[in-house]
């Protein structure tokens, strides 16, 4: 399987390495809570939790470090498109970023429970210690600071019994206070993250996860209060916890034990964070000001399947295939951003999108856009839209192979139709330094009108190639996955035609869903010793699907044929 495991080696290796860091860090700050002289008295106070709970703290710190970085979409886009830092295996680790950035959060939310529940019980402890125990060591150390000239290792000052004292901490105490703050907060953003919320109440999902700003701030002044305490390097010096530890009601009046002295932990936390949130600051600088750059939009089409296209012109707008942006429309929404597949050509003079109508913000831009009207709309009228963009995909890559396959599902065809569009441009123009040699295009759709916007174009490259006397450089085969006994009588009516009934091509619409062992091997043979770049813009269930069939019709040969598989993610 060479090149291919090669490939998704390195992904593998990037996530064995993060765990490995992970872990790394995980054990050795609980070594550094559990095993130095420093935190001894502590322990005697807390017990194992105040490890449990200081381990996955440096865990957090890293993480929180991390979470920012995928999602820096103009860095991305830099790195992606600069060939001197980022080779073809690079960039496609770039392209997983969503991905690595879900992670991530998964593994901040793993922390922020284990944290959280550990320090559940260092309050209890701290609460029980200061209003219940006497004469035990617990009750001495809490009682040290009370005195003028004692310094306290117990942040517990009041006398209140549990759980009205555990309670007090929470909501008065700086880190109490910011702890419930950041867990709501972490709470609300992985909740509203969900698919089912992402694609039915987008509007949710981009609110709620803004609440990053809240934990951010938060994270960083959590550790302001420094109630995590440990004997200073000079009482240690003088006081030998181990040794002084027995004669815990004698401290202060043998020579060999004084009064020990305690410090606050200084905050970390914003050591870890604060260079990423200085680099995503000018990232969202960066697009606030592309988004303020005039965006015109030149004309809208009214495409069936409650579809629309959406022509626009902007100043310096350069674009590669595939490439996607962000569009925001203040007469709909001023702080939404929604991404949207580039479908038009490098080489057209103006850029363009697809947007189904699933949702409030695409129902709202529709009318905006006097799409519900029946009457001709006038340009002016139209509505003022800001763009940001364009970030690269997967998709930039597809002139990088000979042979490549396309799977498009519904309105994930729409990376294709800039890629097709430019291969198009590319053929009227001068073809002969084109390094594509062969397009194997699937399109899967549940609706024979999804078919009629993109017919066109597949019309337009079917009579070029045929023009050319190259008719094999693209095969393409149309899926029609859902249909009544009504339009199964009338396709087998018109079945002997020339051309399709459904798209009007030559090449006839099929029914079902492909089998995709069939049709890799069919390609494996058609192309040995070759890399083929397999490209799917559709659910992650055909991902799998797509993936897996790239795993087994590689050659373990490095001379053999290699499925190099790529998922448009964003």
């Amino acid at each position: 399987m060479g090149n291919w495991v090669v490939n998704e080696g390195l992904s593998i290796l990037v996530i064995l390495v993060w765990l490995g860091l992970n872990a790394f860090l995980f054990v050795w700050y609980y070594r550094v809570y559990d095993v130095p002289d420093k935190f001894y008295y502590s322990r005697q106070l807390l017990g194992s939790a105040l490890a449990w709970a200081r381990a996955p703290a440096a865990c957090l710190n890293f993480n929180c470090l991390l979470i920012l970085l995928p999602v820096c979409r103009n860095l991305l886009s830099f790195l992606r498109g600069s060939s001197a830092c980022c080779s073809t295996r690079i960039r496609r680790q770039l392209d997983r970023n969503l991905t690595f950035h879900k992670m991530v959060a998964w593994m901040i939310a793993l922390h922020t429970a284990i944290h959280t529940v550990a320090h559940l019980f260092n309050v209890e402890r701290c609460v029980d210690a200061r209003v219940e125990a006497k004469g035990t060591i617990q009750a001495v150390l809490s009682d040290l600071g009370d005195k003028p000239g004692e310094t306290y290792l117990n942040f517990v000052r009041k006398k209140i019994p549990n759980p009205e004292g555990g309670l007090y901490v929470a909501f008065t105490y700086l880190a109490g206070l910011t702890g419930v703050i950041i867990t709501l907060a972490l709470i609300l953003i992985i909740t509203s993250s969900t698919k089912t919320i992402r694609r039915s109440y987008f509007e949710v999902f981009w609110f709620t996860h803004h609440l990053f700003v809240i934990f951010f701030i938060g994270l960083v002044i959590h550790g302001a209060g420094r109630i995590v305490r440990g004997q200073t390097a000079e009482s240690l010096e003088m006081h030998k916890p181990k040794a002084c530890v027995k004669n815990f009601t004698e401290w202060g009046r043998i020579p060999s034990c004084p009064i020990p002295k305690f410090a606050g932990n200084p905050p970390m936390t914003w050591k870890w964070v604060v260079a990423p949130m200085i680099l995503y600051l000018f990232e969202r600088l960066v697009r606030f000001w592309r988004s303020q750059q005039k965006v015109v939009i030149t004309k809208v089409v009214i495409h069936p399947f409650k579809t629309i296209e959406l022509q626009m012109m902007k100043k310096g707008f350069k674009m590669e295939v595939g490439q996607y942006i962000f569009v925001k429309c203040p007469k709909v929404s001023h702080l939404e951003w929604h991404p949207f597949t580039l479908t038009s050509a490098p080489e057209e003079d103006y850029f363009s999108i697809h947007i189904r109508i699933v949702g409030d913000w695409t129902e709202g831009l529709f009318n905006a856009c006097g799409c519900d009207k029946q009457e001709f709309q006038e340009a002016w009228k139209l509505p003022k839209v800001a763009v940001d963009g364009p970030f690269g995909t997967a998709s930039e890559d597809v002139f990088s192979y000979e042979t490549v396959v396309l799977v498009g599902a519904g309105i994930g065809v729409t990376p294709f139709a800039s890629v097709l569009k430019s291969v198009w441009y590319k053929y009227c123009n001068d073809a002969t330094n084109l390094r594509l040699k062969k397009i194997y295009f699937y399109w899967l759709c549940r609706d024979t009108h999804a078919f009629e916007w993109f017919a066109d174009l597949l019309q337009s490259l079917e009579t070029q190639m045929q023009e050319r006397d190259n008719a094999q450089f693209l095969s393409y085969n149309i899926y029609l996955t859902g249909w009544d006994e009504s339009q199964a009588t009338h396709f087998t009516v018109h079945h002997d035609e020339e051309k399709d009934v459904i798209t009007g091509l030559k090449q006839k619409t099929l029914y079902g869903r492909p089998n995709w062992d069939n049709e890799f091997k069919t390609i494996a043979s058609q192309h040995p010793s070759s890399r083929v770049g397999v490209f799917l813009c559709g659910p992650e269930a055909l991902a799998e699907t797509l993936n897996k069939q790239c795993i087994n019709n590689s050659d373990a040969d490095p001379r053999g044929v290699h499925f190099i598989f790529n998922k448009e993610n964003f």
